[in-house]
């Protein structure tokens, strides 16, 4: 039996993230499930290379809440511990975040509480910011509002735009969100 923490990673698109989880995957944490609210994610492609089960589904005619009982059906289904969001595009419901309160990380591109929401390179560079970067935070009902456990900086250069910040960030959210994973997945 191992001692790695089952987690669930949450994606709605390419999966860049998840596949930097997937290839950091350690002592720490486990991946044994991987779901979406979109059907051809890309990212899904990276989950089922590596054998990790995937569900997928749209989210599409369903309440928020109901929807959201599908994927809790699936994490418990799966036994999972804990779950990382890695660009997954929904708000989740209040029940939800509830459920796995204390055990729910996302990665967000901004240093938090600067600019939650979408469009924070554009955020940042527009209001003259001399540092952008990424945070992982703890889960809670309100839009990217729980405490932060991890972050990383990057410089903003005089030529910036929204796209190449993007591209600078990401290289450190691959950086960042593994270790991060790791340090709330030993304290479970």
């Amino acid at each position: 039996m191992s001692d790695r923490t089952r987690v669930a990673v949450l994606i709605s698109g390419r999966g860049s993230n998840l596949k930097t989880l997937i290839d950091a995957e350690q002592d720490a944490y486990e991946i044994v499930l991987v779901a979406s609210n979109v059907e051809d994610a890309p990212g899904l492609g990276f989950a089922r290379a590596a054998g990790i089960p995937v569900f997928a589904k749209s989210h599409r005619g369903l309440e928020r809440a109901e929807f959201d009982a599908l994927i809790d059906a699936q994490l418990r289904g799966h036994d999972v511990e804990a779950v990382a969001l890695a660009g997954y595009m929904r708000i989740l419901s209040e029940g939800f975040v509830a459920g796995w309160a204390g055990r729910m990380v996302n990665i967000h591109p901004s240093l938090l509480p600067l600019y939650k929401g979408l469009d924070t390179h554009a955020r940042a560079i527009e209001a003259g910011d001399h540092f952008a970067g990424c945070s992982v935070h703890i889960v809670t009902a309100g839009l990217d509002e729980g405490p932060v456990i991890a972050q990383a900086r990057v410089p903003i250069m005089p030529w910036d735009t929204p796209d190449t910040l993007s591209a600078r960030v990401l290289i450190e959210e691959h950086r960042l969100y593994p270790r991060a994973l790791a340090a709330l997945t030993r304290s479970l």
